[in-house]
């Protein structure tokens, strides 16, 4: 994903609820790794257990 559609991406996710966090982070295609990180280091840690338990 190019840079400025990432940074709209981030404002999204920034903005959204848990819920909305998850399904940015699991069904947004063309992420590189260094994006991923990204987007987990925004995602409130209190609440990464709703997260883990997506990929289990």
């Amino acid at each position: 994903m190019d840079k400025d559609e990432f940074e709209k991406l981030k404002d999204k996710f920034i903005n959204e609820d848990i819920e909305g966090k998850i399904k940015i982070y699991t069904e947004t295609p063309n992420l590189d790794g260094s994006q991923y990180r990204e987007l987990l280091e925004l995602y409130p840690y209190e609440s990464i257990g709703e997260l883990e338990k997506f990929f289990e």
